[in-house]
């Protein structure tokens, strides 16, 4: 995969943007991992608390498989915005978005939402690639946990955040139901990396950071600043907000 790196420590420069044809394969291999996570799932998996404090691993499901489907067609993205907006009421879009899906999959057995995410993988991830440009810079507004609002493009969401959020939320049921986590260094750490570029670009300090396990890596920006080291996956959880970080830590990047 592009942009897939094993050498030694990399300057956070040097980290590729992710491009279209990349985030299609990204945003495949993604949902298969989530698909064949939540198949593996007992019964009473399915309701155990998750980090996202309101929600449980069915309703983390709910809210993977709806954002499959609202982003695999014209109709389905339609239908998504318009719902997100009045259950936003001015307010984030994203968070009006998320509590539109799961609540519309709320009567959905556990082999239906599966059945759904299955059949909506590779409508969305085509969907995903071929939005014309004009949508793709569309903004929208997304408040931060921090408080602050940014603005995103549609482009932003499709090809980074879509993925990424998706990935987050299959760590949330791997820590969720004590399932160890498929990881791989093409795709996990291209998404980690990404994850780390961003944090950089926010941040805009020296630092080093040695993300451990197989989605990590080592990375630099500048010379002397902060000196980090710990897993590549708790890394990500705090830029997420999922637990709390100290220093450069605290800078939050979107998941």
């Amino acid at each position: 995969m592009a942009g897939a790196y094993t050498g030694g420590p990399r300057a956070v420069v040097d980290i590729e943007a992710i491009t279209r044809s990349e985030a299609r394969a990204l945003a495949a291999t993604e949902n298969e991992r989530i698909i064949n996570l939540l198949e593996s799932l007992s019964d009473d998996d399915w309701s155990k608390p998750t980090d996202c404090t309101a929600w449980d691993v069915r309703s983390v499901a709910g809210h993977v498989v709806g954002a499959v489907e609202g982003f695999s067609s014209f109709g389905r993205l339609v239908h998504l915005m318009y719902a997100a907006r009045k259950e936003a009421r001015g307010g984030s879009f994203v968070d009006g978005m998320t509590a539109v899906q799961v609540r519309e999959r709320a009567t959905l057995t556990n082999r239906e939402l599966i059945a759904r995410l299955r059949d909506a993988t590779p409508k969305s991830v085509h969907f995903r690639s071929q939005m014309p440009s004009p949508l793709r810079a569309m903004p929208m507004k997304q408040e931060l946990l921090s408080g602050a609002t940014e603005r995103w493009t549609m482009g932003y969401l499709l090809d980074t955040i879509l993925t990424r959020d998706n990935w987050m939320h299959r760590v949330d049921i791997t820590r969720a139901t004590d399932r160890a986590m498929v990881l791989t260094p093409g795709h996990d750490g291209r998404i980690v990396a990404d994850a780390v570029a961003e944090w950089a670009r926010r941040h805009d300090k020296p630092f080093t950071l040695e993300l451990t396990g197989v989605a990590g890596g080592t990375f630099f920006a500048g010379a002397g600043g902060e000196s980090i080291t710990l897993d590549a996956l708790e890394f990500c959880r705090i830029l997420s907000g999922r637990t709390a970080g100290t220093g450069l830590l605290t800078q939050e990047v979107p998941f």
